[in-house]
């Protein structure tokens, strides 16, 4: 195909749409114009497929299904079922990453952070002086809790959540049994013929929302700074120009780094060294791509010999693979997108998966045994070298050196955040109540195509709350796409207001600052509740709103879920496919206010938005007695 004379989706990113608009591959930004045709019932939620008498598909002519479903059951059960398969998948994550900490404990393997293990082990009431033995416990008590029935409540929200939340989630009737019973039983009632009464389908994703962000986010990141050290911030360059030709190159896609940490550890040895320069290389690199990535990056300062740095997001992935300059894809979990394949196959790609969640049709999957990590590890180092050897010759190499940028902020956690303002959350406070922040927004989630275009509408919406001097946090793939476009870069501290703008100058931060892959949108849980801790009040009262504005998948519902639970207003680019109920419509864009405290807003428009989410924040700001702001013209 001549690509060059293509119709492509924008993208935020300039040089990136450039870069993929030069190359002879079909990507996402192709697919993207012949996919343009939506079909309305699916926009609307409103077609059923359950069962052999569909797909039944609702108008004002024909209110029901053939079973006798209407709109609103509909709606709320194709909901039910989307945040159930996303809480699914955050609970898959957290399970293998605590397996994965447990075999760490059994086999005395290695423990990047003691410190981290010590706070966790506390967290959850474990008293144990043994360094690998309180590893066992820490996993063993989250494993219990995941594999509880839904009878029974899982404990550690108790140890893990903010007090007041814990008490709103009791009256409600919201509080998580075990998380894979949830799951379990979120699909079962939303089957054929089950659960007809879309207000309880909702609490249920409530419920689904809180074992997915407890459980799926923060402990997932909590025991992965364990094994793979705490996050140190940083500057690091980002973009295509981390590719570095002269090495043998490994593309990881996924979001579960514990995973392949022991072969990530075995590449930086000397004799696998030796093998790399034999073939013609100076050592083996990992290329970030994806939350698994982020997930790199965040923690980077450990892994400098090894980790190349951050290419891309999602939906760049498929260029990054284009340069010819990567000899291997490991994928362990989703963001691996399918059109990789075909550019895979066409320039030689070796493509291997470690989790069978994640197997690609022309991958080779490698069954992740704890106990052969050494003849595993094995076996992805030779299969890297070979297909060094077997390719570079028949490629063409063609990094785009301008793409990204050379230094950008990155390593932000809940932790090293509050060590930076001095070990207290009372220089952030102190900022916000005299106004010269006037809140925080927290931008996560994923990149889509749709929504205005690749990233444009996250970093639109950026810009217009940094000009406004709300700073902005921000996890996920929408990340990927902030720090390309220089918003964590020097200089975009110029793009803010000018109160913001003084104090990223003094402190010498940008005015979006990295926290990392979408797992961390559990770290930015934690420094919600810290500062609503500090301040005694509920996370409804601060001056905080979130936003998913280029939300893609099933997972990010379930984020979104849990957002909702805690109490945010949560903003969409998109609507997640509810409009044709008016009973769920409500409930998450109105009723939920006075159930939770959030509530979903649904706007396109990155200045419009940006001029409701300052308005939330200067609403509460109001309340709590803060300084009063000026409204941004």
């Amino acid at each position: 195909m001549d690509c060059n004379s293509c119709k492509m989706c924008k993208s935020a990113d300039g040089k990136l749409e450039s870069f993929v608009a030069s190359k002879q591959f079909e990507t996402a930004f192709h697919r993207t114009e012949d996919q343009k045709q939506k079909c309305g019932f699916g926009l609307q939620g409103v077609c059923c497929r359950l069962c052999a008498n569909g797909p039944c598909r609702i108008t004002s002519k024909s209110p029901r299904g053939i079973c006798g479903a209407d709109a609103d059951t509909i709606v709320a059960r194709n909901f039910l079922r989307a945040v159930a398969s996303g809480s699914a998948c955050y609970i898959h994550i957290v399970e293998n990453t605590a397996l994965n900490l447990k075999h760490v404990g059994e086999t005395k393997g290695l423990i990047k952070s003691q410190k981290a293990l010590d706070y966790l082990a506390d967290k959850l009431g474990i008293d144990e002086l043994d360094k690998y033995e309180k590893c066992i416990k820490v996993a063993d008590v989250v494993l219990d809790d995941l594999y509880k029935p839904r009878h029974k409540k899982m404990e550690l929200v108790d140890k893990i959540a903010y007090e007041p939340r814990i008490k709103k989630w009791k009256e409600l009737g919201i509080m998580p049994g075990g998380a894979k019973s949830e799951v379990f039983d979120g699909v079962v009632k939303s089957s054929t013929n089950l659960n007809s009464d879309p207000v309880d389908m909702l609490m249920h994703c409530l419920s689904l929302g809180i074992s997915t962000g407890l459980y799926g986010l923060t402990l997932t990141n909590l025991i992965n700074d364990i094994m793979l050290g705490d996050p140190v911030i940083r500057m690091a360059p980002v973009g295509f120009r981390v590719i570095d030709e002269d090495y043998i190159n490994i593309m990881i896609t996924g979001h579960q780094h514990s995973t392949f940490s022991s072969f990530q550890e075995k590449l930086t040895q000397p004799e696998v060294v030796k093998l790399a320069k034999k073939a013609g290389a100076k050592g083996f690199r990992l290329v970030g791509c994806t939350c698994v990535g982020q997930d790199l990056q965040l923690r980077g300062e450990h892994y400098q010999d090894i980790f190349s740095g951050h290419a891309g997001n999602n939906f760049t992935s498929e260029a990054v693979l284009s340069t010819g300059a990567i000899d291997m894809v490991i994928s362990e979990f989703n963001c691996t997108i399918p059109g990789l394949e075909p550019i895979a196959d066409k320039l030689n790609v070796k493509m291997i998966c470690l989790d069978d969640v994640a197997k690609k049709k022309n991958a080779e999957y490698i069954y992740l045994d704890r106990n052969k990590y050494d003849e595993i590890d094995m076996k992805l180092i030779n299969e890297a070298l070979e297909s060094f050897k077997s390719r570079r010759s028949k490629v063409q190499i063609d990094i785009p050196r301008d793409h990204g940028y050379e230094e950008s902020l990155t390593g932000v956690s809940e932790k090293n955040l509050k060590e930076f303002l001095g070990n207290s959350w009372k220089p952030l406070v102190d900022l916000i109540a005299n106004g010269t922040i006037k809140g925080v927004a927290a931008i996560v989630g994923c990149s889509n195509m749709t929504a205005g275009g690749h990233d444009i509408n996250t970093v639109e919406l950026t810009k217009e709350l940094i000009k406004r001097d709300i700073l902005v946090l921000s996890a996920g793939c929408s990340t990927g796409g902030l720090e390309n476009v220089g918003l964590m870069s020097p200089g975009s501290e110029e793009l803010a207001g000018e109160n913001l703008k003084t104090v990223c100058k003094t402190l010498g931060i940008p005015p979006v600052l990295n926290f990392g892959p979408c797992l961390a949108i559990g770290r930015l849980e934690i420094v919600a509740t810290e500062l609503a801790e500090y301040l005694g009040i509920d996370l409804p009262q601060l001056p905080l709103v979130l936003s998913a504005p280029q939300w893609l998948e099933e997972q990010a519902l379930a984020d979104g879920a849990f957002g909702l639970a805690l109490g945010l207003p949560l903003h969409l680019a998109l609507p997640p496919f509810i409009t044709g109920s008016k009973v769920v419509t409500e409930v998450l864009t109105e009723s939920l206010k006075d159930i939770t405290g959030g509530h979903v807003i649904v706007n396109q428009d990155p200045k419009s938005s940006a001029d409701q989410l300052e308005e939330i924040i200067i609403d509460r700001r109001q309340k709590l007695g803060l300084k009063e702001v000026e409204i941004y013209a």
